[in-house]
């Protein structure tokens, strides 16, 4: 917030002359700007609780639209599974990120590593903080945990899905936020005080690496719905950061519709460029592969946002299309099991926006977002050398170092415990039979193995309907 503004009788003393009760006089004129003052501090205040929190709600509708991929991108037979897991990010990311999970990402001062203050919100508000930001950093937390649910659905039990996503909320996704985004990571470019990585620190403005990278490592109809909501949602996900206030930098309003502009151009592009490059390759129009490559424009665009040009953003989302088609035909190569692209999406195209940031960050931009530190580094195509792509390059490092050594002892454990992968029978009948005590709808199984009783819906008809050239007698029930 800005500081307010001040008052004193000796500032006005000089201006009064020498009449009688001067400072009387300036005494009143002070007091009653100051209470003018302190009111527009409070509006102030007011609207950008106002609008964080109708922020925060934003992203967290995002929680919809990865229910809605989800349930539209997997079989029938395991829609009541995949709805669920989105629920529970919400539910368990919840008290996970109230009571672990906030403190370790912002529970400044800390040394540099991980937070230690804020514990189940203790001693909360406090001065650099309030609720709202809570509530908008979990909506982050459990949108980055919502990335991962489709890349294992139909695939894993549900008790390791459930132990998975608090892990993931309450301790490795709030770890890595504290490096790029507290105002006293070891790696942010917005840290308040010391000396900053290679002189720049990590530009991620809105998460290309510290949410989709880090979450990284059906029915046509229903896919674009979720992109439609995604769309909107994620103009909230990246130029709410511009205004948000930590300390070090304050919201740039000018920022503000760049913002909106870098993100419509990346994800305009990579979708249009999606479009054509898959019409070229397979030989048809695809309506869910478009709608990746927008996502995957997106994700990578999110990095840099407030800091490149209107036309960087075209070359962001182009070259993304191309990240993501590249990745999808090495994964089908290799047989990669991802039944919604996520780690290509996500991790690939993530990785691109942390690097393309680093060659395309525009000095003004920079110092306007990230003021205090003129001499910062900016962007190797823009003439500023060669260390802030350092410093994006060992972001990419030690997230995929953080996570592998984090997620990993937990997924070997659960498969030793044996809690990790549904079996072969369960995962072709459907969880949504054998684990949740029925199918969502009524449907008709195109799979030929599959164990379930075949549906198909018959039109039912009165017994009295006339028959003639246009009707036909029902079938007997």
């Amino acid at each position: 917030m800005a500081d307010p503004l001040t008052c004193t009788a000796s500032d006005l003393l000089p201006l009064l002359g020498g009449a009688a009760n001067t400072t009387a006089v300036a005494t009143f004129i002070c007091s009653r700007f100051d209470a003018v003052s302190a009111k527009l501090s409070d509006a102030t205040y007011a609207i950008d609780n106002t609008y964080l929190l109708f922020s925060a709600y934003l992203v967290f509708a995002m929680q919809l639209g990865f229910a809605m991929l989800c349930a539209g991108s997997v079989r029938a037979k395991n829609t009541m599974n995949i709805m669920l897991t989105n629920v529970l990010d919400a539910a368990a990311g919840g008290l996970s990120y109230y009571l672990f999970g906030y403190a370790f990402a912002f529970g400044g001062p800390s040394n540099g590593f991980i937070g230690k203050h804020f514990f189940g919100l203790k001693e909360f508000p406090s001065p650099s903080a309030d609720y709202s930001f809570f509530l908008y950093q979990w909506a982050f937390a459990i949108a980055a945990a919502g990335i991962t649910s489709g890349s294992i659905a139909e695939r894993t039990q549900f008790v390791a899905y459930l132990i998975y996503s608090s892990f993931l909320t309450g301790f490795v996704y709030p770890i890595v936020s504290h490096w790029f985004w507290s105002g006293d990571g070891w790696a942010g470019a917005a840290k308040s005080s010391g000396d900053l990585l290679f002189g720049s620190g990590v530009i991620d403005f809105a998460g290309s690496g510290v949410v989709h990278m880090c979450l990284a490592s059906g029915v046509r109809e229903l896919f674009v719905v979720v992109w439609m909501v995604r769309f909107q949602s994620w103009f909230l996900f990246d130029h709410i950061e511009v205004i948000r206030d930590e300390g070090t930098y304050y919201g740039q309003w000018s920022a503000v519709g760049r913002t909106a502009v870098t993100t419509t151009l990346a994800g305009s592009t990579a979708a249009l460029t999606t479009l054509f490059g898959k019409r070229f390759l397979v030989g048809h129009w695809n309506v869910i592969d478009v709608c990746n490559g927008l996502l995957g424009g997106f994700a990578a665009i999110t990095s840099g946002c407030a800091v490149v040009e209107p036309w960087a953003a075209i070359i962001c989302g182009f070259v993304a299309s191309w990240v993501l088609i590249g990745f999808n035909k090495l994964a089908e190569k290799l047989k990669y099991d991802d039944p919604l692209e996520a780690a290509q999406l996500h991790g690939g195209c993530g990785a691109w926006g942390v690097l393309f940031t680093g060659l395309f960050a525009k000095k003004a931009y920079v110092n306007e977002v990230y003021p205090g530190r003129p001499n910062r580094p900016y962007g190797l195509f823009m003439g500023g050398g060669g260390k802030l792509l350092a410093a994006q390059i060992i972001q990419i490092l030690v997230i995929v170092g953080w996570v592998t050594a984090t997620m990993a002892p937990l997924f070997l454990a659960l498969h030793k415990l044996k809690l990790l992968r549904v079996s072969s029978e369960d995962e072709m009948a459907g969880m949504d039979m054998t684990r949740h005590g029925g199918m969502a709808y009524i449907y008709h199984d195109e799979d030929e193995n599959s164990n379930l009783p075949q549906f198909k819906m018959n039109r039912i008809e009165p017994r009295d309907t006339p028959t003639g050239e246009h009707y036909s007698q029902p079938d007997s029930v």
